[in-house]
């Protein structure tokens, strides 16, 4: 690909071919030598942290308006989650009881889509971490749909293969967290929130601030399995003691299954007019 299509300087591509050609000498093996955009670890420098951010912003910014994708739909949730045909292998009970989250993320996924593809395919299209469970069964529906969805996928000592669902061309990989946090909100339309660990109550209460503190305008951010959450968080006594208003309760709603979560995203109120994604704007640059 060119540097531009207009330059009349020689393709950056073509002088890194170039390189491999050349005669086997020290001076053309020192690392000296290397073309600097194409020398890994001189990219991989701590003084180097800087451009490398930008590049993971740029690479599936570029990548995703390629493929005409306007808006999306997050899905969060939990990796160990089974699908019901395995949760009698689950390692809990409580984990084998969750995997009809599974089966409501993969049937959300796929009416999302089915959804999306009537308007052209770039609007709402799923996002998810790219990982097994809830994020398996909502790229698992998109596809059952016929469309494509998106996997935004971290280097991490385990879980790192992408599930086999993320289309190929939108199947991304993320060194730093903060970069991947903003790509599943720059775009995003809704957030639906399934059962989960650790992480996804991050990503939850990460959206939630951005919107409580107004640096992310208002979507619709959805629960699913109100029995769960009430369990692990209660939001009421976070109100009842002054620490968030009362009003932030009506930042997201419960939702059990994939039809409610459908159609509470049709009827969720919203201000304005259909926007247009602007990188940076729809979610905090600053996140």
């Amino acid at each position: 690909m060119q540097d531009d299509r207009n330059s009349p300087f020689r393709d950056a591509q073509e002088d890194v071919e170039s390189t491999r050609t050349v005669p086997d000498t020290p001076q053309t093996r020192a690392p000296a030598y290397r073309l600097a955009f194409a020398d890994d670890d001189f990219l991989c420098r701590e003084e180097l942290r800087p451009l490398r951010l930008q590049l993971e912003l740029l690479k599936p910014e570029m990548v995703m308006a390629e493929h005409g994708i306007v808006s999306t739909i997050v899905l969060f949730g939990g990796a160990r989650i089974p699908e019901p045909a395995a949760k009698d292998a689950a390692r809990t009970r409580t984990l084998a009881d969750l995997s009809q989250y599974y089966e409501e993320a993969r049937e959300f996924s796929r009416l999302m889509t089915l959804r999306s593809l009537e308007s052209g395919g770039g609007e709402n299209v799923i996002v998810t971490g790219g990982g097994p469970g809830v994020m398996e069964a909502g790229n698992r529906g998109a596809r059952d749909a016929g469309g494509q969805s998106i996997g935004l996928n971290v280097v991490l000592p385990h879980e790192q293969a992408p599930n086999e669902y993320v289309t190929p061309e939108l199947c991304f990989n993320f060194h730093y967290f903060a970069i991947r946090k903003m790509h599943f909100l720059m775009r995003a339309n809704a957030v639906c929130v399934f059962p989960g660990g650790f992480g996804t109550l991050d990503e939850l209460f990460e959206a939630l601030t951005l919107i409580q503190t107004g640096r992310m305008e208002r979507i619709p951010i959805l629960l699913f399995g109100r029995r769960f959450w009430d369990t692990i968080i209660d939001f009421g006594a976070l109100a009842e003691a002054g620490t968030i208003a009362e009003a932030d309760l009506g930042l997201f709603r419960f939702v059990e299954n994939a039809a409610e979560a459908v159609e509470a995203i049709e009827t969720w109120p919203r201000a304005g007019t259909k926007r247009e994604h602007v990188p940076g704007r729809n979610a905090a640059d600053g996140e």
